[in-house]
C-alpha cells in the first residue's frame, strides 16, 4: 500500500496532516501552561497582598534618645488600655496657658513632634510628646491605624489632666494621631482638637494609597488587603470610621490638610469636616502633599495653630 503522508483518525472520514497533528498535540500542554502561570500569578498576588499588610501595620520601634534642651522635658510612662507602656516627653511652660497633647502620624515618634512643641512652648503652652503603642519606645504587638491607639490617646489626657490640672486640653493629630483621637469618642474630653490629613475612613485611606502606587490594579486589590484586617489586627475595617464618629468630639475643631494630598484627598478631607459639629474650621493648605504641614507653610501654620488654641481655650476658661 502507498505510504501516505497523512493519518487516519479512527472513527472519522477526516485526515490530519503532520503539521494540524502538531498543533492538536501542543494545544492540551499550552493550556496547561497557562493554568500553572495563572495559578503561580494569583500565589504570588496573594503572598505580596499579605507582605503589604505586613509592612503596613508591622511594629515601628525606634531608639528615640535624649529630648532636646530647648523643651526643658521630663521623660514619662503611664499604662494604656491598648495593653502598652506608653513612653514620652512632657514638656511644662513657665505659665498655664494650656496643655496640648501632640499626636504623631503612622509610624512615626515623638521625633517628629518636636517643632510643634517648641513653637507652643514659646507661646506658653505645655506639651506632652507620646509615641503610640507598637511605635517609638512603646512597646505593642502591630499598628492598627488607630483602633488600639485610640487608647493611648485617652491614657495621655488623663495623664495631662493629673499632672496639670485645671488647665484646659488641646490635641494636634495627625494623620493616624487624629484619626486616633476620633475614635476614642464619646469618652474623649478635651477644650481644643486639630486634626491633619485624617482619613475618613480606612477603606479610603487603603484605596488612594494602592492607587497612588499602582493605579487601577490596586483599587482592585484594595478588597483583598482590607480583608487582612479583622485576622491580623482583630478590627473590621467598618470599625475605623472616624467620619462616624467625629460628631461626637464636643470640642472646637480645626481640620487641616493639603490641596495636592492624594493619601487624605481634599473630598475626604471636606467629608469629615461636613460630618463634625460645630464649632469648627477647615484649612486647605495650597499646595501641600501628604508631608509635614509646619515644615511646609512655616509661619502660617503656627500662626493658624496658635490663634485657634487661644480662641479655644479662652472660650473654655469661661
Amino acid at each position: 500500500m502507498e505510504t501516505r503522508d497523512t493519518e487516519f483518525r479512527s472513527g472519522s472520514s477526516h485526515f490530519w496532516n503532520p503539521e494540524q497533528l502538531l498543533r492538536a498535540r501542543e494545544y492540551p500542554l499550552t493550556k496547561r501552561r497557562i493554568s500553572i502561570a495563572l495559578a503561580f500569578f494569583v500565589v504570588g498576588a496573594a503572598i505580596g497582598l499579605y507582605s503589604v499588610g505586613w509592612a503596613l501595620s508591622r511594629p515601628f520601634r525606634a531608639d528615640i534618645g535624649s529630648p532636646p534642651a530647648s523643651l526643658d522635658t521630663e521623660t514619662v510612662t503611664f499604662s494604656s488600655q491598648s495593653g502598652s507602656l506608653i513612653h514620652g516627653w512632657l514638656s511644662r511652660a513657665p505659665s498655664g496657658r494650656g496643655s496640648v497633647l501632640l499626636l504623631p502620624g503612622v509610624r512615626a515618634n515623638r521625633l517628629s513632634m518636636i517643632r510643634r512643641a517648641e513653637f507652643l512652648r514659646e507661646a506658653g503652652y505645655s506639651t506632652l510628646l507620646i509615641d503610640f503603642q507598637a511605635t517609638g519606645e512603646s512597646p505593642g504587638d502591630a499598628i492598627t491605624f488607630g483602633w488600639r491607639e485610640r487608647f493611648d490617646v485617652l491614657a495621655a489626657v488623663e495623664y495631662l489632666k493629673a499632672r496639670m490640672p485645671d488647665r484646659p486640653v488641646g490635641i494636634v493629630g495627625v494623620s493616624l494621631g487624629g484619626a486616633a483621637t476620633v475614635l476614642a469618642t464619646p469618652l474623649l474630653h478635651v477644650d481644643a482638637a486639630v486634626l491633619e490629613a485624617v482619613y475618613p475612613s480606612i477603606e479610603r485611606a487603603i484605596v488612594n494609597r494602592l492607587d497612588v502606587r499602582f493605579g487601577a490594579f490596586g483599587r482592585l486589590a484594595a478588597p483583598l488587603l482590607l480583608l487582612q484586617f479583622k485576622p491580623r489586627l482583630g478590627v473590621a475595617p467598618a470599625d475605623l470610621k472616624p467620619v462616624d464618629h467625629i460628631a461626637e468630639l464636643g470640642c472646637p475643631l480645626l481640620v487641616v490638610a493639603g490641596t495636592a494630598d492624594r493619601y487624605t484627598t481634599v473630598g475626604d478631607t471636606q467629608r469629615l469636616f461636613g460630618a463634625a459639629r460645630e464649632p469648627k474650621e477647615l484649612w486647605l493648605v495650597g499646595g501641600a502633599a501628604h508631608v509635614d504641614l509646619l515644615e511646609f507653610a512655616g509661619a502660617a501654620y503656627r500662626e493658624r495653630i496658635l490663634a485657634f488654641f487661644a480662641n479655644a481655650f479662652r472660650q473654655a476658661r469661661t
